[in-house]
This record gives C-alpha cells, sequence and structure tokens, in this order.
C-alpha cells in the first residue's frame, strides 16, 4: 500500500509537470506565474512596467512634435503676411503716390494685421490655444521630472505690426523698421521650435534604441526554449507511462493477493 501511495503521489507531480510544460508551450512563456520562478516574475513585471513607460514617453514626444510643427507652420504664415506688409509700406514710403493710393494700400495692410490676429487667437493643439506664451511641458521619460518645454511665444512679437498704419508717408516710413524687426522676432521663435523639434527626435532615438534593450532582456528571461520544453515534456510523459504501468501491476498484485485469501 505504501508503495502504491508514493507512486499515486509521483503520478501526480508528472501531471503537475506536464500542465505547466504544456501551458509554457501554449502560451511561449518560460514564467507564466510566481510558482514557475517567483524571482524572475517580479523582474519581469518591472521590465514590463518600464517599457510601458518608455512607450508612453515616446508617443508624449510625437506629440511635442506635432505641436511645434503646428505653432513653426502658424508663424510661417504669419511672415509671410508681415513680409507683404513690409512689401506695401515700401510702396506706400514712394513720394509719388498720393492720399487716396496709401488708403487703398492700407486697406489691404488691415485685412493682413486682421489674419495675423486670427492666426494667435485661434491656433490650436488639441483644443489648448497655442500661442499663450507659457511653457507646455511634455513628459519625455518613462520617469518623474524627465519632462521637456515647449513655448510658441505669443502676440508681442507682432503688437507693432498691428498698429501700422501707412495712409501717410511718414507712417509707411516707420512700418518699414517695425516690420523687418518683426520678422527677425518670428524667426527667433520659429528657430527655437525648430530646436525643439529636433530635441524630441533626438529623445525619441535614445528611448527607442532603450525599449528595445529592455524588450530583448525581457524576451530573454521570459520567453520559453521551445526545445528544451519539448524535451522535458518528452521526459515527463516517459516518467508518466511508466507510473500508469505500476500502477497497474500494483493492482493485479492487490486483486491476485485477495484471490488467494
Amino acid at each position: 500500500m505504501k508503495i502504491q501511495n508514493q507512486n499515486f503521489a509521483f503520478f501526480n507531480r508528472t501531471e503537475e509537470k506536464s500542465k505547466t510544460l504544456l501551458e509554457q508551450l501554449a502560451s511561449g512563456k518560460r514564467v507564466n506565474s510566481a510558482s514557475d520562478d517567483a524571482a524572475a516574475l517580479q523582474i519581469i513585471d518591472r521590465l514590463q512596467a518600464q517599457q510601458n513607460g518608455q512607450n508612453q514617453a515616446i508617443r508624449n514626444s510625437y506629440d511635442g512634435i506635432s505641436l511645434a510643427q503646428v505653432a513653426e507652420g502658424a508663424l510661417g504664415g504669419v511672415n509671410e503676411s508681415v513680409a507683404r506688409i513690409e512689401e506695401l509700406s515700401l510702396q506706400a514710403a514712394n513720394g509719388a503716390l498720393t492720399d487716396a493710393d496709401r488708403s487703398a494700400i492700407q486697406d489691404e495692410i488691415t485685412q493682413l494685421q486682421e489674419g495675423i490676429t486670427d492666426t494667435f487667437e485661434n491656433t490650436t493643439f488639441g483644443g489648448s490655444p497655442v500661442f499663450t506664451g507659457d511653457d507646455i511641458s511634455f513628459q519625455t521619460g518613462a520617469d518623474a521630472n524627465q519632462t521637456k518645454n515647449i513655448s510658441a511665444g505669443d502676440s508681442s512679437v507682432v503688437n507693432d505690426v498691428l498698429n501700422i498704419d501707412v495712409s501717410t508717408q511718414a507712417g509707411a516710413q516707420a512700418a518699414i523698421s517695425v516690420t523687418q524687426q518683426a520678422r527677425d522676432d518670428i524667426n527667433s521663435n520659429r528657430a527655437s521650435l525648430g530646436a525643439s523639434q529636433n530635441a524630441f527626435e533626438q529623445n525619441i532615438r535614445g528611448l527607442t534604441n532603450n525599449a528595445v534593450n529592455v524588450a530583448a532582456s525581457q524576451s530573454r528571461i521570459q520567453d520559453a526554449d521551445f526545445a528544451s520544453i519539448l524535451s522535458q515534456k518528452t521526459a515527463n510523459d516517459i516518467l508518466s507511462q511508466a507510473s500508469i504501468a505500476l500502477r497497474g501491476q500494483a493492482n493485479q498484485s492487490a486483486d491476485q493477493v485477495l484471490g488467494l485469501l
């Protein structure tokens, strides 16, 4: 009876081992629960959390690039309008023009000024205004305080442009220097936004490389070695079959003893 009990316990162990091996083959993972390898499971969990954080930081960085592109594109349009106002101011500064001529030029300038105002007031990203003058922060790492800031500036760079009036020759002369300074300021903001885009792109490259390395580390710990598992499964099946055979022999022996009695 003792041998029979030992054989039954051995059979249960082989069946449990077979269940674990089948689960590993089905999932492709060596570690599916803490009972497989508790220490490895903790490491895998930390690596997965790190990888998830890095992937989200990559998405956040792409959002930063998109914001910078929206702001830079809007400023590019404003710069074109300011350049046109400068061209019209040069035209209005011509002494051969009459006040009526300058008034007609001012009408076009006014339309351009309204377009510039509309750009600064209504350019948004994700429903939020872009040109507030405030820093917009993006979480660009998997850990706390790993952030990058963008500021698109505000309409102060064109305040003087919005007050241009070329209805007089003197006003036209003054407008020329105002527009030139405004274009310098606008292009300075555009350069800053371009630098921010480059910083985000560099951050994405670093995060992507790191995420690949983390995924590889996780894979080495977690992924199943199919050849090894199949070998173990074959050996375990042989032991299980042997256990079944022994149980059958033990039952026959017990029946024979009962028959003799």
